[in-house]
């Protein structure tokens, strides 16, 4: 009798959570963009890119920004088919003609739309009727997930409105803009650690946020670190981001961060090794209880374990053989 899998077993008729990357890079020229899908090759699919068309086009190449990205979207080089795209911001003119190149040209390959910068839900909610309208009109069947920058007051005040938006995937703070409209109320160096995680303000933004994400089924994604060359710090941010507030996500502008944000998100080691045997335990009695290590165990805690060890593995970490030929063989 062929062994029922977790995916099945556990979220039957239910919308499961996002499994998603835990390091999602910003790349805007051709160039960066290109090497950055050329480690995403070399590492095997680990981390998300956004091609970013907000800060990345030049003025007045806003159409050939697009382009250039469909086009790339559309090459050999986007290998795993995880790359997205983050359009302009709703008060920009060229938002719409974005969605009219972008989904149309590459709906069926790119991996989410960013929308950054809104500062009420209604936006969000037009931006994204608006992309699920360019879809019908290119044929598109399927849902473009959508993520949205929350880095402005109105943002936050909405921030549980616009969670619930249709196609909603992930929620992403946006650090630099949020302090920035605080008219000096939030000192420059919270833009920084400690401060970015000791700021009463920025610790209620980002728990509100989380908050919201985590209670509709979205992933919330932590913002940058300014300090591009030190793997460390952006390893304790990811760390303390991850353990602190509940993300489980960061952004990455420089290659040399994708990896310690992957180490910090990553569920640990030995959680994972105790989560595989539990499943395995779990699919051989049919999902039903079970005892392991003197604990009981049912399906409430073979879901958290079998997110965990989706999460692991895509964190890069080695899970054992024969989780690897049950859960994951095609």
């Amino acid at each position: 009798m062929a062994l029922t899998h977790p995916q099945s077993a556990l979220f039957a008729g239910e919308k499961p959570f996002p499994i998603i990357p835990a390091c999602e890079h910003f790349a805007g020229s051709e160039k960066l963009i290109t090497k950055a899908l050329e480690l995403q090759n070399k590492l095997g699919g680990l981390f998300d890119i956004t091609m970013d068309c907000e800060d990345g086009a030049q003025t007045g190449k806003e159409k050939e920004h697009a382009e250039m990205i469909v086009r790339i979207q559309n090459s050999e080089l986007n290998k795993h088919k995880m790359s997205g795209v983050r359009i302009h911001d709703y008060t920009n003119e060229h938002w719409r003609g974005d969605i009219d190149i972008i989904v149309p040209g590459a709906g069926n390959v790119i991996a989410y739309i960013t929308i950054p910068k809104p500062t009420k839900a209604s936006q969000v909610k037009e931006q994204i009727t608006y992309i699920q309208e360019a879809c019908k009109k290119a044929g598109i069947k399927r849902e473009i997930p959508i993520h949205v920058l929350i880095e402005t007051h109105g943002a936050l005040n909405d921030v549980f409105e616009i969670a619930a938006l249709p196609w909603l995937q992930v929620l992403d703070f946006g650090l630099m803009d949020f302090i920035s409209g605080h008219h000096g109320a939030i000192p420059a160096s919270c833009m920084k650690s400690p401060g970015q995680f000791d700021h009463e303000l920025l610790r209620r933004a980002k728990s509100n946020m989380v908050a919201a994400a985590l209670m509709n089924g979205v992933i919330p994604a932590h913002n940058v670190t300014l300090d591009l060359k030190n793997i460390y710090q952006t390893y304790a941010d990811a760390k303390r981001a991850h353990d602190e507030f509940g993300f489980l996500r960061m952004w990455s502008i420089y290659p040399a961060q994708i990896q310690s944000i992957l180490d910090a998100m990553a569920p640990n080691f030995a959680e994972t090794q105790t989560a595989c045997d539990i499943l395995i335990k779990a699919q051989d009695a049919e999902w039903g209880p079970i005892q392991h290590d003197g604990d009981l165990h049912d399906r409430a805690t073979y879901r958290y374990f079998w997110e965990l060890v989706q999460r692991a593995k895509l964190t890069g970490q080695k899970l054992p053989d024969e989780v690897e030929k049950r859960f994951f063989s095609k």
